[in-house]
């Protein structure tokens, strides 16, 4: 900062004006500086002025798996709010391992991130407790903490299944299978709830062979799927609990002989485009990162705000897959 005064031939605090923003400088002062500064390449220490301020301008993200394109607009909104703030985004997977989740915050937090939002992996997230005393703001996304009262974005992930699931029978389907993801995933048993909920509400009977939660790999999905469609009695609809299993099940169902009706939680690239079109139950993933960035931002400027619970709804979508009527 001294070359670059001397350079411009201006004192440091007009520099330091200059390079941080601040009023004060008359535009051909800040012309110089500019030039100075570009004539010197010289670049903020921002490591000294995390010390000097204490904070350090960037936010943590914790997903699931960066290369599940659900998180691809979740992930764009955060990153979107947090520059709109002057804030930069570090991302990483926690590839639903609760102890790489774990790791990951706290690499984060020890890297002095302002603020962390959390897809949580594990159940207990009392880890958290005394990075959050010490000031790192913190949001839960898509599902609620573990064990410690925090802030917690979601879908309507009962309701929407519900709807979904309540589509089908309202088509005529009363056999309907459903097929998510792991048991102990928030977001899996609330949509499974949802399913229960649309059949009791039908007074239809749920069998046991027709449900299976699990891992969401093709070859899981494949199974369970074949089971349900050759019983004896087979299901004549199939509910997909996220698009993952959507995806899977498309592909089986394309080699099928008799049509199935499909409908799967959670949108996909091209669902539109196929024949017929898959029908789906759509969550906002944009707006869950943007609203979960905008009560992060209002925790780190200072507002005094007690754990809250945001759920945004969903959207079932027809596009054919979900309207072909039970075979006779």
């Amino acid at each position: 900062m001294k070359d670059v005064a001397a350079h411009a031939g201006v004192g440091l605090k007009t520099v330091s004006r200059v390079v941080n923003g601040e009023p004060g400088v008359t535009p051909d002062t800040e012309r110089r500086v500019q030039e100075a500064i570009d004539a010197l390449a010289f670049r903020r220490n921002d490591s000294a002025r995390v010390l000097r301020k204490g904070r350090t301008a960037t936010v943590g993200l914790v997903l699931e798996d960066l290369a599940d394109p659900f998180y691809g607009p979740l992930n764009r909104a955060v990153e979107e709010v947090a520059r709109a703030h002057g804030a930069l985004l570090i991302n990483g997977s926690s590839a639903e391992d609760p102890d790489r989740e774990r790791e990951l915050a706290l690499a984060l937090c020890a890297r002095r991130v302002d603020g962390l939002i959390v897809i949580p992996a594990g159940d207990d997230h009392r880890y958290l407790e005394p990075e959050i005393r010490a000031g790192v703001a913190t949001v839960f996304v898509d599902r609620p903490a573990g064990r410690i009262d925090a802030d917690v974005v979601l879908s309507d992930s009962f309701g929407g299944a519900r709807d979904g699931v309540a589509h089908l029978i309202a088509g005529g389907h009363r056999r309907i299978g459903f097929i998510g993801d792991l048991p102990r995933i928030h977001t899996a048993t609330e949509r499974l709830r949802g399913y229960e909920a649309a059949m009791a509400a039908a007074g239809l009977p749920v069998s046991e062979s027709w449900v299976s939660l699990g891992s969401t790999t093709p070859d899981r999905v494949t199974v369970a799927a074949h089971r349900m469609l050759t019983a004896r009695e087979p299901v004549t609809a199939l509910f997909a609990g996220n698009n993952r299993v959507t995806v899977t099940l498309v592909r089986i169902l394309a080699g099928g002989v008799d049509p199935v009706a499909l409908v799967g939680f959670d949108d996909f690239e091209l669902a539109d485009l196929l024949r017929p079109g898959v029908t789906v139950v759509a969550q906002d993933a944009a707006a869950l990162g943007r609203v979960a960035t905008d009560r992060l931002f209002r925790r780190l400027s200072g507002a005094a705000l007690p754990p809250a619970r945001i759920e945004l709804p969903t959207r079932l979508i027809p596009r054919g897959s979900g309207e072909i009527p039970p075979r006779p």
